[in-house]
C-alpha cells in the first residue's frame, strides 16, 4: 500500500462526494460500489461495547456466565433526505462518466427504495446495461411478530457496456452443494458457483472484522465483486465508503482505491481500519502532511 512501491494505492478523500465526482477524468475508474444511505427517515447509531467476565455483570452470555458491559464508543450518520433520487440523480450521472468502458457499477440498497433506485438507475444507465439483481441474504437479529421478517438486501449490477463488461468467472468463490449426495464426491468437493442470491452473514458483532461504524457490509460479499468484476491493477471507486470495506477488499486483492465520505468518523475509521496495509503520506484535515501508518487523506480542494 505504499505509493511509488509498485503495490496498489489508495485514497481517502473527506469532502461532499459530488464535487469530487465532477473533478475526476472520464473513464479513469474500473468498477464502482456504493452503499448510499438507505433514506430510512432516521438517524443510524452503532454503540461499540467491551465485554468482560463479571460475575455480578449486566448480561447473560453462553451457559449462563456472566459478563460486564463497558461503552467505548459511538457512530452515527443522519439517514434521511427530502428528495432521495433527485440527491442521487447527479451522482449517478457522473459515476457513469467516470466509469471505464468495460466497467460496472453495483449499487447497494434496502428494500425501502430499490424499485425506485431501479428506475433512476435504467434511466442513467440504460435498461440494457442492467445484468442483475444481486439479493444478499442473511439471518441475524430480531424477527417481527407482524409481517414476513425483512432479512435481505439487494444490489444492483449495471456494465456501462452490456456487450463487453469485465466478468472473471474463475475468480467466483465456490459454495457447498445443499444436498451432495446427489451429485458425487468430486462435484461436492469443489462446490458450486453462486446464484444471484448471496447467503452470507452479516458482520459479527463481536468478530474482528467489526470496525463499530453504522451499516457495515461484509468483507466476503466486497471480495466477490472486486474478484470478479475488477483486475488485478484495477481503481476502484466508493464515493459512499462508510466504514471502508470496498478499500479493504481492494487493497486485499491488489486493486488501488478511492473512497469518498463526508463524515469525519467515517474518514477516521477508514484510516485506521486501512493502516494494517502500509504507510503512505497522509494529508489530514486540517492541511498538514505527515507520513502515518493509513491510506491518504485528502480534504476536498487538495
Amino acid at each position: 500500500m505504499k505509493d511509488g512501491q509498485g503495490g496498489p494505492s489508495g485514497r481517502i478523500i473527506l469532502a461532499d462526494n459530488l464535487p469530487v465526482l465532477r473533478e475526476m477524468d472520464a473513464r479513469s475508474v474500473h468498477l464502482i460500489y456504493i452503499d448510499p444511505p438507505f433514506n430510512t427517515g432516521k438517524a443510524q447509531q452503532r454503540t461499540r461495547i467491551r465485554v468482560d467476565r463479571d460475575e455480578d455483570g449486566d448480561r447473560t452470555g453462553f451457559q449462563g456466565a456472566r459478563y460486564r458491559s463497558t461503552v467505548i464508543g459511538s457512530s452515527s450518520y443522519d439517514d434521511r433526505h427530502d428528495d432521495y433520487l433527485a440527491f442521487l440523480a447527479p451522482r449517478l450521472r457522473e459515476a457513469h462518466r467516470v466509469l471505464a468502458p468495460t466497467g460496472s457499477l453495483f449499487f447497494h440498497i434496502d428494500y425501502r427504495e430499490a424499485h425506485y433506485c431501479k428506475i433512476l438507475l435504467d434511466d442513467v444507465f440504460g435498461r440494457a446495461s442492467f445484468m442483475n439483481e444481486i439479493i444478499w441474504a442473511y439471518d441475524y437479529g430480531a424477527r417481527s411478530k407482524r409481517k414476513w421478517p425483512a432479512k435481505h438486501e439487494a444490489i444492483f449490477w449495471y456494465a456501462k457496456d452490456p456487450g463487453a463488461y469485465t466478468f472473471n468467472f474463475d475468480e467466483m468463490d465456490r459454495i457447498p452443494y445443499m444436498a451432495p449426495g446427489l451429485v458425487g464426491k468430486e462435484k461436492a468437493a469443489r462446490g458450486k458457483t453462486p446464484t444471484d442470491v448471496w447467503w452470507h452473514t452479516i458482520v459479527s458483532p463481536t468478530g474482528g472484522e467489526k470496525t463499530g461504524y453504522p451499516t457495515q457490509k461484509p468483507l466476503g460479499v466486497l471480495e466477490r465483486i472486486v474478484k470478479v468484476h475488477s483486475n488485478p491493477g484495477d481503481t476502484l471507486l466508493d464515493f459512499f465508503a462508510g466504514s471502508g470495506t470496498t478499500g479493504e477488499a481492494a487493497a486485499r486483492n491488489g486493486r488501488n482505491y478511492i473512497l469518498v465520505d463526508s463524515n469525519p468518523e467515517a474518514v477516521r475509521v477508514m484510516a485506521e481500519r486501512l493502516g494494517g496495509y502500509g504507510a503512505v503520506r497522509a494529508t489530514v484535515p486540517g492541511g498538514s502532511d505527515r507520513p502515518q501508518p493509513e491510506a491518504r487523506i485528502t480534504q476536498d480542494g487538495d
